[in-house]
């Protein structure tokens, strides 16, 4: 296999800027006496806090060369983004006005925290902010090497046989793998249709995957019928138009998509290899969320970068182990991008890295229309890659 045809790029937890191109807010700022530099800045955390710039230092420093001192200009608080009248200031921020003999006036500070000890830089051209480098370390982020590239393509390979294999029209395919003894746990498919003919994707609230116009399959789509309306992630709602088989609805539902399935069947695989261990885990039992936590189930002498994959047997487990917390330390390999339920189900079982072949305009959770990786409020976070593939794998898409 050539790996140097195959790109693998990381998605950042925040659209990629131009460190010279930062968003930027309006702010009511004023110089201030450094005497009253404590007692404003108190009272305006207190009235005006800025909680959603949290990366903006509240005051600048600048040294007038004229007269070697100290300035000092404070925030009071944000501006309002259509106008610039100053008399709009809060009645709060206002009776500060004269006791401390304030002259506020309009400046711009930058959006969004820097990721990048470039942009930051450029932040503090304009108003100085806080950088604040990872504190993780995730495999990949800088670079992979030969070896685990190829891990890479075998396992895109096989989600590309299960999405096309059998499947009209396409329909997204889930892998999770242990990357350290590089072994399929689970490979699962949509579900949510019980019959894998072609959808009607001209109902209202969907849209032909052409029209898009963000992802380009060659000739997949014509090969496929011309639509991906049948991808759960891709068409989330599409289902709630469609008529339902009810004999079936135990096992086909809106819900299964691929990643929830393969979730699920990871899940299965734990209880049939560990069926005395405790539903319920104390917590020193659970691993870290952080995404440089090490790979989480059981070890074996194989290291072969060959595609394997674990048939649930006892004989692959080490009797010595207990049973592993969710999807720790684990990939998962996906042809779509996930949507915002899949994405933060991934989340909840705390895998470790996640790979997607294409994007996912309608209603993406990792990049095309949300970014869960980079909300700070989740308690674990993962990296996000996506894999673009060489002609030859496309073209084992549209020959099937």
């Amino acid at each position: 296999m050539d790996s140097d045809a195959w790109e693998i790029i990381h998605i950042p937890e925040k659209p990629a800027l131009s460190p010279d191109h930062q968003p930027t807010v309006k702010v009511y700022a004023s110089v201030i006496k450094p005497k009253f530099a404590n007692t404003i800045v108190r009272q305006l955390c207190k009235i005006a806090p800025l909680e959603d710039l949290r990366h903006v230092k509240r005051v600048k420093k600048k040294i007038l060369p004229d007269r070697g001192e100290t300035q000092l200009t404070v925030i009071l608080c944000l501006a309002p983004e259509h106008k610039d009248p100053l008399n709009d200031l809060p009645p709060d921020v206002q009776q500060l006005v004269d006791p401390y003999e304030l002259s506020p006036f309009i400046t711009q500070v930058c959006k969004y925290a820097a990721v990048s000890k470039e942009e930051w830089e450029e932040q503090s051209k304009i108003w100085p902010t806080s950088f604040h480098p990872p504190t993780y370390n995730i495999d990949g982020i800088g670079g992979f090497s030969e070896e685990d590239t190829q891990s890479i393509c075998k396992f895109m390979r096989v989600v590309i046989d299960m999405a096309v294999s059998g499947h009209k029209p396409l329909v997204n395919a889930a892998v999770i793998v242990d990357p350290s003894v590089r072994r399929i746990i689970a490979s699962e498919t949509d579900q949510v249709y019980a019959s894998s003919a072609p959808r009607d994707n001209t109902s209202a609230g969907t849209r032909p995957f052409k029209e898009t116009g963000e992802i380009c399959l060659n000739g997949i789509l014509e090969k496929q019928n011309g639509s991906l309306s049948a991808v759960a992630c891709l068409n989330p709602w599409q289902w709630s138009l469609q008529p339902h088989d009810t004999e079936n609805c135990s096992q086909w539902h809106p819900l299964r998509h691929a990643s929830m399935v393969a979730i699920e069947s990871s899940s299965a695989r734990d209880r049939h290899l560990f069926p005395n261990s405790s539903e319920s885990f104390r917590r020193d039992h659970v691993q870290p969320s952080n995404t440089d936590s090490p790979a989480k189930k059981q070890k074996t002498s194989s290291h072969s970068p060959d595609v394997q994959i674990d048939s649930g047997e006892e004989t692959f487990r080490d009797p010595s182990m207990e049973r592993p917390y969710l999807c720790t330390g684990y990939d998962i390999f996906l042809l779509l991008e996930p949507c915002t339920m899949c994405a933060m189900a991934l989340v909840h079982q705390r895998i470790k890295r996640i790979f997607y072949a294409f994007p996912n305009p309608t209603a993406g959770g990792l990049g095309s229309v949300h970014r869960l990786q980079g909300e700070k409020s989740l308690n674990h976070h993962y990296a996000v890659f996506r894999v673009l593939l060489p002609d030859d794998a496309l073209r084992q898409m549209t020959t099937v």
